[in-house]
C-alpha cells in the first residue's frame, strides 16, 4: 500500500456519492459502547451545589446562540424536515463513556471549562438521530470564566475507536450509535467529557448567514468554481436561486455562497482546507451573531427546528443578551499534521491515522486546556497501541 502526501491528500468520495453504511447487528459482544455503563455521579442533595450546577449550565448556554451557526458547518446535505426528529433531546447518559482518568482531571486542569460536541450530518433522508455521517465533526472548548472558546475539527476519515472496540473512520459512530456513541468516540479517544451536543443539516446556515446580513470571507481565484458549483446543488435542493461569486478576496458572501465556500475541497489539501474553511465560516459567523444581537432570538428560534440538540430553546431564548462575552480565539484541526499521515486500510479505504494517538492527545490537552504535563489515559493508551498495529505497514 502506498502513502499519500498528507498535504495532497484527498478522499474518493462527497456527501452525494457516499456510500450509506449497512445498519449493524445488535450484538455487544465486547462492546464498550453498549456493554461498558459508566458510573453516574451522585446527585448531590444541598441546594447550593444545585443552584451552581444551573448556573454553569446556563453559562454554557449563552455561547450557544453564538455557535448556532457555527455547528451547521458545512458540507452537509440538506435536512428535509418530514419525518425529521428535531429540537430537544434528552441524552441517555448511560451510553456516554468518560474515561475514569477525565473525571479526575475534571476537578484540575479541566476544571472551569465545558465541551460541545457540534455535528453536521449527511444526510439525503432527513434522519438527524443516526444511521447517517456525521461528516462534520468539531469540538466547542469554552473556558467559562474567560469566556474565550477554542474550537478543533476532528476529521472525518480519522481512524478511532468507535466507542464499540472497532476501529474505522470517526464519522461512522453517529451513524451507528447516534449523538451518544459518537460524543462517546470523542470522549473515549480523546480523554474528554462532552455531555452536550448539538446536530444540524446546511439549510439552517444558509438562513442564519442571510438573518445576520451575510459574513466576511477571503475566497481564493482556485475556489470560485467549486464554490459556485456547491452553491448551485444546495440552491438546487432548496429550490431558491443563488449568485456567483465572480471575484477573488475579502468580500460579504450570503448564505448559499458561504455554505458553498465550506464544502469546497477539490483544491491543494483537500478534506483538511475544507475543515478550515469551516472553521473560518464560523468564526465569520461568530462575529456577526455579536455586532447583531437583537437579530439573535429570532434566528434562534427559527433554526432550532432544523436542528436536534441537549438544549433547550427557552435556555437559549433567555439568555442572549450576553452573546457578546464570548469569543472565539483559536482553531486547529485534529490530528495535528505533525502527527498524521493518511493511507488506504483495504475495504475501510482512505483514512486519516493518527501516528501517535498519545501524543495527538497530549497536544490536544495542551491546546484546549493549557495542560503541558498531560498524560492519557489508559484507554487512550490501549487505542493508540492499536491503530499503530492495525496501520504499521502503511505508515512505514
Amino acid at each position: 500500500m502506498t502513502k499519500k502526501s498528507r498535504d495532497s491528500y484527498d478522499y474518493d468520495y462527497d456527501y452525494e456519492d457516499e456510500r450509506r453504511p449497512r445498519k449493524s447487528s445488535s450484538k455487544s459482544s465486547g462492546g464498550r459502547y453498549e456493554d461498558e455503563r459508566p458510573h453516574k455521579k451522585k446527585k448531590s442533595s444541598a441546594k447550593k451545589k444545585k443552584e451552581q450546577a444551573k448556573k454553569k449550565r446556563r453559562r454554557i448556554v449563552l455561547f450557544i446562540v453564538e455557535i448556532f451557526a457555527l455547528v451547521l458547518l458545512v458540507g452537509v446535505l440538506w435536512v428535509v424536515q418530514q419525518g425529521t426528529k428535531s429540537g430537544k433531546m434528552e441524552l441517555d447518559e448511560e451510553k456516554i463513556i468518560v474515561n475514569d482518568t477525565v473525571k479526575e482531571k475534571e476537578e484540575t486542569t479541566m476544571k472551569g471549562y465545558r465541551n460541545i460536541a457540534l455535528f453536521g450530518v449527511d444526510s439525503t433522508t432527513g434522519s438527524l438521530t443516526k444511521d447517517t455521517r456525521s461528516d462534520t465533526i468539531m469540538i466547542a472548548s469554552i473556558n467559562q470564566d474567560t469566556g474565550e472558546c477554542k474550537l478543533v475539527s476532528v476529521y472525518r476519515d480519522t481512524y478511532l475507536n468507535l466507542s464499540n472496540d472497532t476501529y474505522n473512520k470517526c464519522n461512522g459512530a453517529y451513524a451507528r450509535g447516534g449523538p451518544e456513541m459518537a460524543i462517546s468516540m470523542l470522549n473515549l479517544n480523546l480523554d474528554l467529557n462532552i455531555t452536550d451536543f448539538v446536530t444540524v443539516g446546511f439549510a439552517g446556515l444558509t438562513d442564519t448567514i442571510d438573518a445576520l446580513g451575510g459574513v466576511y470571507i477571503d475566497v481564493k481565484d482556485n475556489e470560485i468554481s467549486h464554490l459556485n458549483n456547491y452553491q448551485l446543488c444546495i440552491a438546487d435542493d432548496l429550490k431558491r436561486s443563488y449568485t456567483p461569486v465572480t471575484s477573488s478576496g475579502m468580500q460579504l458572501l450570503d448564505g448559499l455562497q458561504a455554505t458553498g465556500y465550506c464544502r469546497v475541497r477539490y483544491i491543494s489539501g483537500g478534506d483538511f482546507t475544507r475543515a478550515q474553511h469551516q472553521r473560518e465560516v464560523l468564526q465569520a459567523v461568530a462575529e456577526q451573531a455579536k455586532a447583531s444581537p437583537a437579530a439573535l432570538p429570532e434566528i434562534a428560534t427559527n433554526v432550532f427546528s432544523e436542528v436536534y440538540t441537549s438544549l433547550d430553546l427557552s435556555e437559549i431564548i433567555s439568555l442572549l443578551a450576553d452573546v457578546t462575552n464570548y469569543s472565539i480565539t483559536e482553531t486547529a484541526g485534529f490530528p495535528r499534521e505533525e502527527n498524521r499521515t493518511t493511507g488506504k486500510l483495504g475495504a475501510k479505504g482512505d483514512c486519516v491515522i493518527p501516528v501517535n494517538l498519545e501524543e495527538n492527545v497530549k497536544w490536544l490537552h495542551q491546546f484546549l486546556f493549557n495542560d503541558y504535563e498531560y498524560t492519557p489515559s489508559a484507554m487512550v493508551q490501549e487505542c493508540s497501541r492499536q491503530i499503530e498495529a492495525d496501520t504499521g505497514k502503511t505508515l512505514n
